[in-house]
């Protein structure tokens, strides 16, 4: 059955008289305590078991992943994850670990966790780090709270936060979180920090500055240098959102050019699964000054045996997460790191760069450029030009996107470039991807210019065309409607 079709709901396929179990009737409920016992049996659909797991491979099958098709979400870094790696976490070894074991019967695993966090230093140019956060903004607020635990142990607590006018929604949000009054830096025409911007804002009120590199918009800040000496002259510190490190593995590593510390997103740049919530992991590193606020216990080694330190208990922000956080999410990125190796990982971000290139050479002459920089692993277009000319908008685009099998890009963002589109395809995709990408919104931009009532009405071939988004957040029904049951 083709898969785009409009799939039933479980209990609309019900017919009474049907079954797909073979439980035999209850007639003694005495063994079963009473708080558990109900009036009426629960409403459950009547529907034969092999039209059961049809119905929910269908549904599997609505649904897109980097398993199905490409997938260039601009900012979220949506790479593939080799199944290898899948294959090992479910190793018993690994899978069956309990929490509570004791550190002599898990000195295997502690090795793991300690080779990591020696592995993501390297790759950074910190000197320490933890494993704990749960994913990438968990890893923000682990870091702007050891940011506060610095200032204030100095004496010197800090009211102020910088951050750029293109960043992560994330990173002003944690630091509000953190209790920081959050400034805003507008970009100059490069898409990139204004130096005299930041001079004229950077104070000894200013705990932080938040960045990126290359950023949201995927320029690099080449004068990052200045930045730092900015930041530091004044006493503040300098924190990498580690979001785009896909770009620059190999490279260049924050830590060498000024960051105090630097969060990891392992589902993007090391690639572990990614979306559905969770779970993930966010680790993060630090320079020596930071060292004593790492949440604890962080994991160490004696040469010869691997153990949780709680040494730095009287200086720490405490514990970030249960235990020591989702140790096989740490466990895919530890194996993606060993597989590739320091040249494979720099070969990554060599293609992740070209691909991104060679994309947006391929599709930009459709729309205007935020900026005439040269961009790394992600780039940012506008539409507005098209809008303009035919009244297609970034959202018809990219829900016509969806009608050729492949994820719209990351629209309307950053929000300083109007009728934006944010395309990320990593190093994941062939140039046969990328060719069929192209050919894609070729044929779009000419919809747009010969009708463009059928792009206000996109996508036409999926399950579901346009939903009322805002009504969906704002209104979800979260249980199943309840139907009349048909006769068989």
């Amino acid at each position: 059955m083709n898969p785009n079709v409009n799939e039933k709901l479980i209990f609309e396929m019900s017919k009474k008289g049907r079954s797909g179990s073979f439980i035999p009737e209850c007639t003694d409920t005495s063994c079963i305590p009473s708080e558990y016992l109900r009036d009426k049996p629960p409403k459950l659909p009547s529907v034969p078991e092999n039209e059961v797991v049809r119905h929910f491979v269908r549904l599997s099958m609505l649904n897109h992943g980097v398993d199905k098709g490409t997938y260039p979400l601009g900012s979220c870094t949506m790479k593939y994850n080799p199944k290898v790696n899948e294959k090992a976490a479910r190793f018993k070894a690994f899978s069956n670990l309990h929490p509570y074991q004791d550190e002599d019967s898990v000195q295997g695993i502690l090795k793991i966790l300690y080779e990591l966090g020696e592995d993501l230093q390297a790759i950074s140019g910190m000197d320490g780090i933890t494993l704990q956060p749960a994913a990438g903004a968990h890893g923000e607020l682990t870091g702007i709270l050891m940011c506060r635990a610095f200032h204030t142990s100095n004496g010197n607590p800090r009211v102020k936060i910088l951050v750029p006018d293109s960043s992560h929604g994330t990173n002003p949000a944690t630091a509000a979180m953190c209790g920081y009054k959050v400034q805003t830096l507008k970009s100059n025409n490069s898409g990139t920090i204004d130096i005299d911007t930041l001079n004229k804002n950077m104070d000894e009120d200013v705990a932080a500055l938040m960045i990126t590199n290359p950023n949201t918009l995927g320029i690099f800040e080449n004068e990052i240098s200045d930045i730092s000496e900015i930041v530091h002259r004044k006493g503040g510190l300098l924190y990498y959102d580690g979001a785009n490190m896909n770009a620059i593995m190999g490279y260049m590593r924050p830590g060498d050019t000024g960051f105090d510390m630097v969060h990891f997103n392992l589902h993007k740049t090391f690639s572990t699964p990614h979306g559905t919530g969770g779970p993930g992991a966010g680790p993060v590193a630090v320079k020596k000054h930071i060292i004593p606020f790492l949440p604890y216990p962080t994991v160490n080694s004696t040469g010869d045996r691997y153990f949780f330190d709680y040494s730095n208990r009287q200086t720490s922000i405490g514990k970030m997460r249960a235990f020591y956080g989702n140790f096989l999410v740490l466990l895919r990125a530890y194996l993606y790191i060993r597989a590739n190796g320091y040249s494979g990982l720099k070969r990554t971000s060599e293609l992740a760069v070209l691909n991104a290139n060679y994309l947006k050479k391929k599709i930009s002459h459709n729309f205007t450029a935020p900026s005439s920089r040269d961009t790394f692993h992600e780039f940012v277009l506008s539409a507005q030009n098209i809008k303009k000319e035919t009244g297609v908008n970034t959202l018809d685009i990219s829900k016509r996107i969806l009608d050729f099998g492949i994820h719209a890009p990351t629209i309307y963002f950053p929000l300083i470039v109007k009728e934006a589109l944010m395309v990320e395809p990593t190093e994941t995709e062939t140039k046969e991807n990328l060719d069929f990408y192209a050919e894609i919104m070729e044929k779009i931009i000419a919809e747009a210019r010969s009708n463009p009532e059928e792009l206000h009405k996109a996508p036409h071939k999926t399950p579901v065309s346009r939903p009322d988004e805002v009504r969906a957040n704002r209104r979800p029904i979260l249980k199943a409607l309840s139907l009349p049951e048909k006769e068989d």
